[in-house]
């Protein structure tokens, strides 16, 4: 008796968690688009260098992102989506210092703010689709348990946006290590990734 495949039921519940992180980002980004009481949080010298770490990690987890989609072209439609988020992530991050208050729809291509010359280095990238997916899912993670971490000591409104994010990046984590487990292949065709 040929037993069920798991793959389309962990196919579904791997867009439902991607789909429900993309939700989150939303309701994140939209939640941060009002202006609060709460914004004094944001101004706060507590706020400003969680901020700014906030924009820091995830400028080099976009460096990451890009890197990974450079070595490794075939993993465009895997990876971008997750990438784009990143980017969302950054403005979500950088809006309340360059305009005093939380702000609208960032740029999914946004980069993050910087002094000249100080860009992240390109990260190595692991040589095979399988190794550059967990390489991705375990900087998501490090990066979602420092923020995690760092919601003790956070003004309110700054913890609501690190929390938001980490989920974010915890989601991205696990679908990153659903994608690696695949084999690496390209579902809709088979082809090696």
């Amino acid at each position: 008796m040929p037993q069920p495949s798991t793959h389309p039921s962990t196919h579904l519940r791997r867009r439902t968690l991607l789909a429900g992180a993309a939700l989150g980002s939303a309701a994140l980004l939209t939640a941060c688009s009002e202006q609060s009481p709460a914004s004094d949080d944001m101004d706060s010298a507590a706020g400003r260098s969680l901020l700014e770490k906030g924009s820091r990690d995830s400028g080099t987890l976009l460096a990451r992102y890009d890197a990974t989609l450079t070595a490794h072209p075939t993993l465009e439609k895997r990876v971008r989506p997750l990438r784009d988020q990143v980017a969302a992530h950054i403005a979500a991050f950088d809006a309340p210092e360059a305009t005093g208050t939380p702000s609208g729809t960032p740029s999914a291509t946004a980069s993050p703010s910087r002094a000249p010359g100080k860009q992240p280095r390109a990260p190595k990238v692991p040589g095979s689709a399988r190794q550059a997916l967990a390489a991705l899912a375990d900087a998501e993670r490090e990066v979602a348990d420092r923020r995690t971490a760092a919601l003790v000591g956070a003004p309110p409104e700054v913890a609501r946006l690190l929390a938001s994010v980490a989920a974010s990046g915890a989601a991205h984590a696990y679908v990153l290590d659903s994608h690696g487990k695949d084999g690496g292949t390209d579902e809709k065709d088979g082809r090696n990734a």
